[in-house]
């Protein structure tokens, strides 16, 4: 069905360039761009459907997203983008791609941390930054905050993943709004002094890597663990390591976020508000704790029990807009450091 709708809406795309007018859509359609999985959108999908009426249609995408939308201009047929992580919405709502949305329901169910500019984009779910350590070779307590990962003693300890990477850039940016420029900066050369390797692969790369002994401590989001622990051929990595929650003595853990916004070319604006409404919704964010060992923004939704078992933690208060406004800065510092080479 995904991808007969696909294929209908880039027919329809192609179309409105030819005659060079808009494309109109029913008032009973959705129109949604997404990075998120399919395996993930499609529960919400269909209840939102036999909630309310109303045909969604939806493209997934790997990559590009900003690239299509600005090419797409007015003639977007795209109401509702769903992605993760706050540089990717940031750079939506900078390249003018979004579309401001008052909505008293999403204002309750959203905490304002997690919510963009003038209510250009809104979080749905929060996964946290968390230090992976092993087991064997790193005691309960002799990690605690990001800061201790420059430390000496973690000398050729620690795997991580390209700098460049937005998950990176985004931990480095909330580094910079509490620390400053320089501090950040310092505090990623202390942690390229104390690389094992060069930084490749992916979070869960990292986890493989200490199992295998080549490190002791990596970085990555919390989900990927419950991942990892569901997986029969990564169950052992997972069973290496533990999680510790950074810096729950002062600012907390750095959080990130999956979210949506309204584009700016939306036709369907009605239903595409209804839409995130009904992902900030109690129903939405149950399914969301369930799906993908993330954790719901809305207060008092129950997390799933793997993610439970895991333990509680503070999450940094930050607000994520101030974070995602620091990429760029977070780039540079990544670039004068090399942390890649």
């Amino acid at each position: 069905m995904y991808q007969r709708l696909h294929w209908a809406i880039a027919a329809l795309l192609v179309l409105s360039f030819i005659v060079g007018v808009p494309v109109a859509y029913a008032a009973d359609e959705l129109n949604i761009y997404s990075y998120r999985q399919s395996f993930l959108t499609k529960p919400f999908i269909e209840r939102f459907e036999k909630e309310t009426g109303t045909k969604v249609n939806i493209v997934f995408m790997k990559k590009g997203m900003l690239q299509r939308l600005k090419a797409e201009g007015a003639n977007s047929p795209a109401d509702v983008i769903m992605t993760v992580d706050i540089a990717r919405l940031h750079a939506l709502a900078e390249a003018d791609l979004l579309q401001p949305v008052e909505s008293a329901v999403l204002e309750q169910n959203v905490p304002a941390q997690y919510r963009g500019k003038d209510g250009l984009w809104f979080g749905l779910t929060t996964r946290a930054r968390v230090v992976y350590a092993s087991r064997d070779r790193v005691a309960p307590d002799e990690v605690r905050d990001y800061e201790d990962l420059a430390d000496a003693k973690w000398r050729g300890r620690i795997c991580t993943r390209s700098g460049y990477h937005t998950y990176q850039l985004g931990l480095l940016s909330s580094i910079v709004l509490h620390k400053g420029e320089a501090a950040a900066e310092q505090w990623l050369r202390g942690v390229k002094a104390n690389l094992a390797r060069k930084p490749q692969g992916n979070d869960r790369a990292q986890v493989k890597a200490i199992s295998e002994g080549v490190c002791d401590v990596s970085l990555g989001n919390s989900y990927y663990y419950g991942k990892m622990i569901a997986n029969p051929d990564q169950k052992a990595w997972a069973d290496a390591v533990r999680i510790v929650f950074p810096n729950q003595n002062n600012r907390g853990t750095h959080v990130n976020v999956s979210g949506a916004a309204v584009t700016k070319a939306s036709r369907n604006r009605a239903n595409a508000v209804a839409f995130l409404e009904f992902l900030s919704s109690e129903a939405a964010q149950q399914l969301y704790a369930q799906q993908n060992f993330e954790y719901p923004v809305k207060k008092g939704i129950p997390w799933d029990p793997v993610v439970e078992a895991w333990g509680r933690f503070e999450p940094d208060t930050e607000n994520l807009y101030d974070v995602a406004a620091l990429n760029g800065v977070a780039v540079k510092i990544v670039d004068r450091v090399g942390y890649d080479e």
